[in-house]
């Protein structure tokens, strides 16, 4: 029989995909290729991979957990933290996204909960976690449910504060004449929120979401590895195969441990992050579009999806729907309260928060006082003199930080090119807990006099340089291409190119860097002043020390005292200090008019 024209073209076709013209579906009359069955596959692992996960944390609770340091137990464990850290990275970005607009858009309301995220994020992790674990764990009695969420939002706590200060710090920088725009067209709150707030904020949520992913990494040992007494919340997964391997001394287990946790990295950097780099490059301010965009395979192999491209074209379809019946709705005419009734019910709803504010405040405040007068004064004066000499450590490596990190990041963000090469070894490097290989360097560190006070500084770089440098290349990548054309054509010198282009369009980037630089540098100060190797303590005088030793003792009136004096003596220099350079910052830094 001779074939027909239709079936020549379909011969000819790509011949990479199998397709299979058909008129069942939208998606199977475009084509099915290879590209969707892959598609299909992923998705089925991970449906397969997070109901067993699910499985595992409905059982019950297991009061001794063993912690196999054979390496076949290292995919398993790798799955498990991958998996904590995502639901926290969701439940970050969830959390950033409403906290920041509602920060940004109300001042009387950003006059509180600025200062509040300002005390959250100079709190150190060891101190969320005896009340998170025991919590969840009352509420979920014998459930390993318990113990997993705490440990998904104890690495929460390590991530969404330096979101959240992004988000915010991006919204108010926005430049003034989009928010006139959106009052112009009459945007909805809604519309203002995806149109102009959200695309303004992407860059710096894409890298800043790299750097808390490396943050997470970081305290994910602490977040798997809870005791309290003869009462063992450890959970399985890295964090706690690298913990009990530094504890057993076992160096080629905690190298394997490192390399299983380097290969996860890269993996996500290319499956997650690169294209999430290549598609926020389309919400740089900019009129004349740059030549040297940043690109992804997987984003592009995913692009070539018609599994994919049709589900995209329905969800378009359904959000147009659903804006065309909130507008029918808006138009509808409907009676309207008058002014005195809407503001009636806002103070309603403004003495109803406050009251249970209150309430909560003051049974919190009852039950800390009863844990704090168990500090005579001169314990307390003590922890004052710890707080400054933490505070010492932290300005070191927080200058140290800055005098690499500025350069190589703009480096970094000018160059997509050197972005695409050094980004997943930067990403790898700052990923890799330095808790984990730390206590091998402190031993050879501690035959050096004064080994103990350079190793703290050491860690406290290690966990805070990130911060500054993920900003760093944000702030240059979101320079517009106008204003690098501009220095070029006028011909600015390099120390004129420096002060009036680079530094001045990187100062608010910076400022955010510093400030959640600052937070993390507080919080490693609580694994850089106590290290533990081999059942060996060193430990130094600071803050950081005492509130390790004293949550290892269980005494929970130290605790709270100490961690009390680091939380208001970092929002007492954020007031004096990071917020006028704020003020500074979006008075004269700023895009626009």
């Amino acid at each position: 029989m001779p074939r027909s024209r239709q079936d020549e073209s379909h011969s000819s076709s790509d011949d990479r995909a199998l397709r299979f013209p058909t008129n069942i579906v939208p998606w199977l009359r475009e084509g099915f290729g290879l590209i969707d069955v892959l598609v299909l596959i992923g998705l089925g692992v991970v449906i397969y991979l997070l109901v067993r996960s699910a499985s595992s944390w409905t059982g019950p609770y297991q009061p001794k957990v063993s912690i196999s340091l054979s390496p076949a137990a290292l995919p398993a464990y790798a799955g498990l933290s991958t998996l904590r850290m995502l639901l926290a990275y969701v439940l970050s970005i969830a959390f950033t996204l409403v906290y920041g607009s509602i920060a940004a858009s109300r001042p009387v309301a950003e006059k509180f909960m600025i200062p509040i995220l300002d005390i959250l994020q100079s709190v150190p992790i060891l101190s969320f976690m005896p009340g998170v674990v025991l919590t969840l764990v009352a509420i979920f009695p014998g459930r390993d449910l318990g113990v997993e969420l705490s440990s998904v939002v104890l690495i929460f706590t390590s991530m969404a504060w330096n979101l959240t200060f992004s988000f915010y710090h991006s919204l108010r920088s926005v430049p003034s004449e989009l928010t006139e725009a959106s009052r112009l067209y009459r945007l909805t709150r809604w519309q203002r929120f995806t149109r102009r707030d959200l695309p303004a904020g992407v860059i710096g949520l894409v890298w800043n979401s790299m750097m808390s992913w490396a943050g997470g990494w970081f305290f994910l040992m602490a977040a798997e590895t809870f005791t309290e007494g003869n009462r063992d919340f450890r959970l399985p997964g890295l964090g706690s195969y690298l913990q009990a391997a530094a504890n057993a001394g076992d160096v080629g287990a905690i190298l394997l441990g490192v390399l299983t946790l380097v290969v996860l990295i890269v993996v996500i950097d290319q499956l997650l992050w690169r294209p999430l780099i290549a598609w926020s490059d389309r919400f740089r301010v900019e009129m004349t579009e740059s030549s040297d965009l940043p690109r992804s395979w997987f984003l592009e192999l995913l692009q070539d999806s018609t599994l994919l491209r049709t589900i995209g074209r329905s969800m378009a379809r359904t959000r147009e729907g659903i804006q065309d019946a909130r507008l029918r709705r808006e138009r509808r005419p409907r009676p309207q309260p008058s002014p005195a009734v809407r503001r009636a019910g806002r103070r309603i709803a403004n003495v109803t928060v406050a009251v249970i504010a209150l309430v909560a405040l003051a049974v919190g405040a009852a039950a800390s006082l009863r844990l704090a007068v168990q500090v005579s004064p001169g314990e307390f004066l003590i922890l004052v003199e710890d707080f400054f000499l933490t505070l010492s450590r932290v300005i070191v490596a927080l200058i140290v930080g800055v005098l690499w990190t500025v350069p190589v990041g703009v480096a970094i963000g000018l160059n997509p090119r050197l972005a695409r090469i050094t980004q997943p070894i930067v990403q790898v490097v700052a990923s890799v807990p330095a808790t984990a290989v730390f206590p091998i360097l402190v031993g050879l560190l501690l035959q050096l006099r004064g080994g103990l006070e350079l190793a703290a500084v050491l860690l406290m770089l290690l966990g805070t340089q990130w911060y500054l440098l993920f900003n760093i290349i944000a702030g240059a990548s979101s320079i517009p291409t106008e204003l690098r054309e501009a220095g070029r054509v006028f011909k600015l010198r390099r120390i004129h190119w420096w002060r009036t282009l680079v530094l001045p369009s990187l100062f608010p980037y910076l400022l955010t860097g510093l400030l959640t630089a600052t937070g993390g540098a507080w919080n490693a100060s609580i694994v850089s002043e106590y290290v533990s190797y081999r059942g060996r303590v060193s430990m130094i005088r600071g803050l950081g020390s005492a509130i390790t030793y004293s949550a290892a003792r269980g005494s929970y009136g130290e605790l709270l005292v100490a961690t009390l004096v680091m939380a208001l003596g970092v929002a007492l220099i954020n007031r004096l200090v990071w917020k006028r350079l704020f003020a500074i910052s979006e008075s004269r830094f700023r895009l626009g008019t």
